[in-house]
């Protein structure tokens, strides 16, 4: 309370914006206070409800309202944990939006469809977590799944939330392309980074940058396939490339694809301020063994286990339909914890 209400003090001050750049951080810093704080009282007095409620249930035999009650309790409870979790989200992006690119390793049909079903993963956890869930770019495979793919996700603590799971991720099963049924090992890179605001400054020149255009592909509107609208860049002194085609128009596009590669420059920089301390970056990774944060093995048992934590499942459809919240509370637990040691 002391820190909203100093926060709220500074955001009165008049020369506040002679400093455009400090104002920005302050108010961005006093919503992350005021949601924490307002969250906080929400819960509690769920939690003071359901409390009474039972209290006046038991009172009268109802034995019904008061399982409701405590499940209630059980919600609550959980919230705050998730709450408790979130307030170490401290870290110079966390709050941010984030995009999510998937890319299938070698192995052609089989880990282009694994890709699809990681990609698929995203989108339904993005969803059950209440972001807003846009496809920026997504390229067909030959025969099924996907070449690329990238989502973005916009809302609190996006990229805090997500940022674990950038790396590579593992597939065991028995093979649906192949006559022979036979078990196959497949695998896809994950990489999440922050979308960049305008407080940040990252600055790309011009003459740095090979910029094309053309047709759209995949399912769409009357535009995809019958116009340049797509555009892709290529950041020739780092060679990160980035593509979008979600847009209805190359201007469109172009614009989002400069944020994307403001966003990947700026991860970039990131990644080497963390790397003593281990940080993950997918897109440096091998997509084959020795590298993967995650295996999935769908034969001959039913197993997920997150190789940097040990938290497992038998519930391999739930995860696929996007039940991260285990592995990523486990891992973002384990991300401070190695920080403050």
């Amino acid at each position: 309370m002391k820190q909203r209400e100093a926060l709220n003090l500074r955001a009165e001050d008049p020369n506040l914006w002679d400093k455009p750049e400090d104002a920005q951080k302050l108010m961005r810093e006093r919503t992350r206070v005021d949601y924490a704080i307002t969250e906080f009282e929400r819960v509690e007095a769920t939690l003071a409800d359901a409390v009474g409620m039972i209290e006046l249930a038991e009172a009268e035999g109802d034995a019904a309202l008061v399982a409701q009650s405590e499940q209630e309790i059980a919600r609550g409870l959980e919230k705050l944990s998730q709450m408790e979790l979130e307030a170490l989200l401290s870290g110079e992006a966390d709050a941010n939006d984030c995009f999510i690119e998937v890319h299938p390793g070698a192995g052609g049909t089989e880990s282009q469809d694994w890709a699809f079903m990681l990609w698929r993963m995203y989108l339904r956890w993005g969803e059950r977590r209440g972001f807003k869930v846009e496809i920026i770019d997504e390229q067909a495979g030959e025969e099924a799944g996907i070449k690329s793919a990238t989502l973005r996700l916009s809302g609190h603590n996006a990229y805090g939330w997500a940022k674990t799971e950038s790396g590579v991720h593992r597939l065991v099963r028995i093979s649906p392309f192949d006559s022979n049924a036979r078990r196959h090992t497949s695998f896809a890179s994950v990489w999440v980074y922050p979308v960049v605001d305008e407080s940040i400054s990252i600055e790309i020149k011009e003459d740095d940058l090979n910029i094309e255009t053309m047709r759209s592909g995949g399912a769409g509107g009357q535009h995809v396939n019958k116009t340049e609208s797509a555009v892709r860049i290529t950041h020739v002194p780092t060679g990160i490339v980035v593509k979008c085609q979600a847009g209805r128009s190359q201007h469109q596009n172009r614009a989002e694809a400069y944020n994307m590669l403001r966003a990947r420059l700026y991860e970039r920089e990131l990644q080497i301020r963390e790397a003593a301390a281990n940080s993950l970056n997918a897109q440096k990774s091998d997509n084959s063994w020795g590298n993967q944060i995650r295996s999935y093995v769908l034969h001959p048992y039913q197993m997920v286990k997150d190789l940097r934590t040990g938290v497992e499942t038998s519930d391999t459809q739930g995860v696929l339909d996007g039940d991260l919240d285990a592995f990523i509370n486990a891992s973002l637990a384990d991300k401070v914890k190695g920080a403050v040691e």
